[in-house]
C-alpha cells in the first residue's frame, strides 16, 4: 500500500454515512449485510446508499456479491489491515515498546503472544 491508496481509503471513510456503513459491515463479518438491510438499519435512502457503497467499493474497503435479487456487502478486512499496518509502520520511531499499549488496544479480542503460549 502506498500514500495514494491510503488517501483514497481514508477519504472513503471521511464521511459519516460511509463510516457507519463500514463499521456495520465489520460488525457483521463474516456474513455481510444486504444493501436493503443496510439502508433500513442506517435509515439511508437507497439511491444515497448506492453512491456511498460505490465509493467504499472503489476504495477497496468493501466487497459485494450478488445472491439472486440481493447484493450482500462485506468489509474487506485484509484491505483494512493493510491500511492500518501502513499507518503504524513508522509508529513511535521504530520503538515497539512505546506503541505496545496503542497496538494492544487494537486487538482486544486476540490474545497476546505471551497469553497464547500459556
Amino acid at each position: 500500500m502506498d500514500n495514494p491508496e491510503v488517501i483514497l481509503t481514508l477519504g472513503a471513510l471521511a464521511q459519516t454515512t460511509r463510516l457507519d456503513v463500514f463499521k456495520l459491515l465489520i460488525r457483521s463479518e463474516p456474513n455481510g449485510v444486504a444493501a436493503g438491510e443496510i439502508s433500513r438499519i442506517l435509515d439511508v435512502p437507497h439511491n444515497t446508499l448506492s453512491t456511498h457503497l460505490g465509493i467504499l467499493s472503489r476504495s477497496g474497503l468493501i466487497r459485494s456479491k450478488r445472491y439472486s435479487r440481493s447484493i450482500v456487502y462485506r468489509a474487506d478486512l485484509e484491505r483494512f489491515r493493510e491500511m492500518t499496518l501502513f499507518l503504524l509502520a513508522d509508529c513511535c520511531g521504530g520503538n515497539p515498546e512505546t506503541c505496545a499499549t496503542a497496538i494492544a488496544d487494537l486487538f482486544p479480542c486476540y490474545p497476546t503472544k505471551e497469553e497464547a503460549n500459556v
